[in-house]
């Protein structure tokens, strides 16, 4: 795989940034209390306690740099914003362990020290390996050279993605497009190559390393021939299928007892990542029935002395993989209201919404006991709404991909609501924003949309 061409570069990285993290918390230690000591300390603390905490120190970067994806190939901006990431997360993870070991208290200075010398060297870092490997490559070392067959749809998305990876020394040298050699190269940029009757000196001529067979679908009966071609060569040969119009979803290639499988959905929320997300639930919902009960209790009362009726309303909502279950809201219309229209998407000065159900709305204050099904794992902080079935079983015949979002637990907040696009609002960009999130998720992406929801989520024109 293309992984295993910059395996040793990152794995040498990951070194470095455990070295560099041990190394720039012990510098911190020797400016705060030795060197500068400013201000003055009658006496330097143990350091053996800021050693151990040098070694917890290394091992809580290495895990925030791997969960911000930092070792992965990807332009040098996009690597600069990780490692910032990852950065903040080793702050915020040894604060958090800090804040459980109580038999020793450390410098806030000197962790400022650390925070901002620890952001320079990795910058620096970064940027002497970026160039380093430019030098490398200039120099005709550390190139993978690649040839694609192939021209349709897939052939003309991978020639796009290859291009971008020419820093890690990932080089396209060109294209082949095998039916009857009358079609143009994926880009423009990309150089055709010639046809298959020439495949062998091409390979010779352009030191190919790999080939990637990205066929479409009326290609397919030339695997044979090149097969037999390729079968006489050193390259690595790679498929890429050919999906169709299939909306991919954290794709995933396994191999079961030989065979390759290629998963093309499924949910970003298993094994530790369930963990992760369930734990920042528990742990959120918890925090906020602290915040907001005596909040819940008093809009309570004013349901139960406003209007006749419960004041919870229990409604049947779709949530991960299909399952049913109710949302509770507090109760903002007439008991009444569905008895003559049946189910219906809420309007603009509804007539069936009570006076304080129209204060509980637009205040976003009526979804609060969906804080109950969180606790009761039906529903998460962060997610795509949940719908009625009802709705669903429009939706999912009219809407491409509808379906998709059902693969995450449904969210009290989620990133199309932070957008603008709640209410009565487009669905299909609310999909879309849905979309985005289960191909993007993480927990990071999480804590940004319930930091922004008091200031996006809550008060919305369109909450009625």
């Amino acid at each position: 795989m293309l992984s295993r061409h910059t395996q040793v570069y990152f794995s040498l990285l990951r070194l470095l940034d455990l070295a560099l993290a041990f190394g720039v918390w012990e510098f911190a230690y020797q400016l705060r209390f030795l060197w500068l000591n400013w201000p003055l300390a009658h006496e330097a603390p143990s350091h053996q306690e800021y050693l151990l905490a040098a070694t917890l120190v290394s091992v809580l970067t290495g895990f925030s740099f791997s969960y911000t994806k930092v070792y992965q190939v990807q332009p040098l901006k996009r690597e600069l914003f990780r490692v910032a990431k990852g950065v903040a997360g080793v702050i915020v993870l040894t604060l958090f362990a800090a804040f459980f070991y109580r038999d020793f208290s450390f410098s806030r200075l000197h962790l400022i020290y650390f925070l901002t010398l620890f952001t320079a060297v990795e910058f620096a870092s970064r940027l002497l390996a970026y160039k380093g490997l430019r030098w490398l490559h200039a120099q005709g070392y550390h190139l993978e050279r690649i040839l694609l067959i192939g021209s349709g749809a897939s052939a003309a998305g991978l020639a796009e993605k290859l291009s971008r990876l020419q820093a890690a020394g990932i080089v396209l040298e060109g294209v082949i497009t095998p039916t009857f050699g009358e079609q143009a190269p994926p880009a423009p940029t990309i150089p055709r190559l010639g046809s298959l009757k020439s495949l062998a000196h091409i390979i010779v001529q352009h030191r190919i390393d790999q080939v990637f067979l990205a066929l479409a679908p009326d290609e397919q009966q030339l695997l044979p021939e090149l097969q037999s071609q390729l079968s006489t060569h050193w390259v690595d040969v790679r498929v890429v299928p050919d999906l169709g119009n299939f909306r991919t979803l954290h794709t995933e290639v396994e191999n079961v007892e030989g065979i390759p499988i290629v998963t093309i959905v499924q949910s970003p929320l298993e094994g530790w990542n369930r963990v992760l997300k369930r734990s920042l639930d528990l742990f959120g919902a918890l925090t906020a029935l602290l915040i907001f009960g005596p909040l819940m209790l008093l809009v309570a009362l004013l349901v139960r002395l406003t209007s006749p009726g419960p004041i919870l309303y229990r409604q049947e909502r779709m949530g991960l993989d299909g399952r049913l279950f109710y949302a509770l809201k507090f109760r903002s219309m007439r008991v009444d209201a569905e008895q003559s229209s049946g189910a219906m998407w809420a309007k603009r000065d509804d007539d069936r919404v009570t006076p304080l159900g129209r204060r509980l709305r637009g205040l976003s204050l009526d979804e609060l006991p969906q804080i109950f099904n969180v606790l009761r794992g039906e529903m998460s902080l962060v997610g795509p709404r949940p719908e009625r079935p009802v709705f669903i079983d429009h939706f999912k015949t009219k809407i491409p991909d509808y379906m998709l979002r059902q693969k995450v637990k449904a969210g009290i907040t989620g990133w199309a609501q932070i957008n603008g696009w709640r209410g009565n609002t487009s669905l299909e960009k609310r999909i879309e924003c849905d979309l985005y999130y289960i191909e993007n998720w993480s927990i990071w992406l999480d804590l940004k949309i319930l930091a922004l929801t008091p200031f996006k989520g809550f008060i919305h024109q369109n909450a009625y």
